[in-house]
């Protein structure tokens, strides 16, 4: 397993006066409102004349459709629908654009067109489906798209003629395959199965004999994901972490099937693509919880040189058509994300939006600092902390330990408005990226395989003895929060080890693995299997999944706890908070119950964060700054 070298994060005092360091404290507090009043934005489609850049933003209070002119950056809203709404692309030759939206939050999308005039279409009115748009063909007379219409266990694959806009199916879907990529000539189609969440096949299907082939037999665990054809259909690109710990690029032979490695790197590289030519190669690097973008020229194999933004990550590089333009953003755990177009020629860039509220001065945010510590049985732990400017031994913070979602995601540097928001208000962050999580090789992705609620919960808890270190961090006063697997952990912890914690909260968090597993989404099917040998299968391993399932060991539950939850979440059924909620309170533990009537699994809408993350400060002030200091 890597190793690296632990990382503290201490200032040394020697250096500050107590004069400076009291003023360096006296940061003003914002409101939720301020930090929520940031914009968000994402994507990147440039329009066909290239003058323009389509992109999706929630500057309205919902996420919605917008553009901005590459000469006048001015964004103009071109969608007010009151359902979360995302861009996707302008069609090829017009600015028609394609969209994505579903109902309430639960995930059942749909995609959409809509015209210049403004009016919009549903493309996929398919009742009870979900759809997902995959890409223009390379000859831009067509787009394809997924659909769950005909079996809501597997998506069958279309291609709809812009001549007619009638869909054709290209596949159908009986056993489960997700497909990647198509071939610039539509006649290959390269596909993955899952058979575990580190292990799958990769496969080709030709359109004209109608044979499915295997390209990776293997032995042992690996992964493979195709990303790209040659123009040509000679070679097909694919990310793998075959004999490696960490993925990389390489590209396979398609007459003699041999495979050579393009791009390798100390971390694994998350994608890759090539611009519409193959003019460039564009791979993107999970560096250390940081996402690091090359781009290289195919004809020379020279590495584009980007412009330098200090402190700062270039992300989402997205390159024209014409390969002359280059959009990407840039952000950094101090600024939200801000989109820039580049050109070619003439070397220089352009910022096109401005995010992050005017009355916020980014002094007065905290840089995210990647720290690790030891776990209990010796293994290095990777976190990201934030520390407030006012903590110092004198003035020592309380900290939430924050967990991610998945199981098997990551926390990672860049903008939270949320965590600057804890943190602006006295509250140090700890970000665990326990063992499970990704990013770190795939001994270290799996490591929590059936551990759940055991190792990967030690690895949060171990975090307070590197908290103790600091010196600054009260861990008298720590409490732990997630969202999704990160809320199934933050329950766990305050049942499993009662004592560990002073407060949890869980947002739309799993409670009950049983229900959970049984009641996963349809669409979810080709990856069933993957889920169950990870936690557990409900119908042969409920003794165990009910060991590991917080609402079964609820009575142990003595700290206080907030639940939020989306009424609308297909993932994790608003049930189970109910049940959690109901058997906690009869516990005599003070318990804060929040439902979000229009959310499903997180938060799309701006009016409903703002409520959340409001009501999360005051418990916490309440029975972590409070109740905890009366406690001792």
């Amino acid at each position: 397993m890597k190793k690296f070298p632990i990382i503290l994060i201490l200032l040394p005092l020697a250096f500050f006066s107590c004069k400076q360091e009291q003023e360096k404290m006296e940061v003003p507090q914002y409101t939720i409102e301020q930090f929520m009043n940031n914009v968000s934005i994402s994507g990147s489609s440039f329009s066909p004349d290239e003058n323009k850049i389509l992109f999706t933003s929630n500057e309205s209070g919902i996420y919605n459709a917008y553009e901005v002119s590459i000469e006048e950056g001015e964004p103009r809203q071109l969608t007010k629908r009151e359902e979360t709404t995302y861009a996707v692309s302008y069609f090829p030759d017009d600015e028609r654009i394609i969209l994505i939206s579903d109902q309430g939050g639960n995930e059942r999308y749909h995609i959409y067109m809509r015209k210049p005039s403004g009016e919009i279409k549903d493309l996929t009115p398919y009742k009870d489906a979900r759809s997902q748009f995959m890409g223009w063909s390379h000859d831009r007379e067509s787009f394809f798209f997924a659909t769950n219409k005909r079996d809501p266990k597997y998506f069958d694959y279309y291609e709809v003629p812009l001549g007619t806009m009638e869909p054709e199916m290209i596949y159908k879907n009986t056993e489960g395959y997700d497909l990647n990529t198509i071939s610039d000539d539509k006649k290959l189609m390269a596909f993955t199965k899952a058979i575990t969440n580190t292990d799958n096949n990769m496969y080709l299907y030709n359109r004209k004999t109608g044979k499915m082939e295997l390209l990776s037999p293997h032995e042992g665990d690996a992964t493979f994901r195709p990303v790209d054809f040659s123009a040509d259909g000679k070679y097909l690109y694919y990310i793998t972490d075959l004999d490696s710990e960490f993925d990389y690029l390489s590209r396979m032979n398609l007459n003699t099937r041999e495979s050579e490695k393009i791009y390798e790197d100390e971390w694994s590289v998350m994608y890759a693509y090539h611009s519409y030519n193959e003019k460039y190669r564009v791979i993107g690097i999970n560096q250390d919880g940081q996402t690091v973008v090359k781009v290289f020229n195919t004809e020379t194999g020279e590495k584009v040189e980007f412009p330098e933004f200090e402190n700062k990550n270039i992300t989402s590089v997205n390159i024209s058509e014409s390969e002359d333009l280059m959009a990407f953003y840039v952000s950094s755990s101090k600024s939200p994300r801000n989109l820039y177009v580049y050109s070619f020629e003439e070397g220089d860039y352009k910022q096109l939006t401005h995010t992050l509220n005017p009355e916020i001065d980014t002094k007065h945010l905290v840089e995210a600092e990647v720290v690790r510590y030891e776990s209990f049985d010796g293994l290095e732990i990777p976190a990201i902390l934030y520390k407030p400017h006012q903590a110092s031994p004198e003035n020592k913070a309380p900290t939430m330990v924050w967990v991610h979602g998945g199981p098997g995601g990551q926390s990672r540097i860049g903008y939270s408005a949320s965590i600057q928001y804890l943190v602006n208000h006295g509250y140090a962050v700890i970000a665990v990226n326990n063992r499970g999580s990704s990013g770190y090789g795939k001994s270290f992705y799996k490591a929590d395989d059936r551990k759940h609620g055991d190792e990967d919960l030690k690895d949060c808890i171990y975090a307070k003895n590197y908290l103790a270190g600091t010196g600054w961090a009260d861990t008298s006063k720590v409490g732990i929060i997630g969202g999704s697997y990160g809320g199934y952990m933050t329950v766990a912890a305050l049942a499993f080890t009662p004592k560990a914690f002073d407060v949890g909260v869980d947002i739309f968090g799993v409670t009950n693995w049983l229900r959970t597993l049984k009641s996963i989404p349809a669409w979810w099917e080709a990856r069933r299997e993957a889920l169950y040998k990870e936690l557990g299968n409900p119908h042969k391993d409920s003794l165990y999944l009910r060991e590991i399932s917080p609402l079964f060991h609820a009575e142990n539950i003595q700290k206080p706890l907030m639940v939020l939850q989306g009424a609308n979440d297909p993932r994790v059924l608003k049930v189970e908070s109910d049940e959690i909620v109901e058997q906690v309170r009869e516990n005599n533990v003070p318990v804060e119950y929040v439902v979000f009537e229009d959310e499903g699994h997180g938060f799309t809408k701006k009016e409903n964060e703002i409520e959340a993350w409001k009501k999360i400060l005051d418990f916490l002030d309440q029975h972590l700054k409070q109740d905890a200091s009366s406690e001792e």
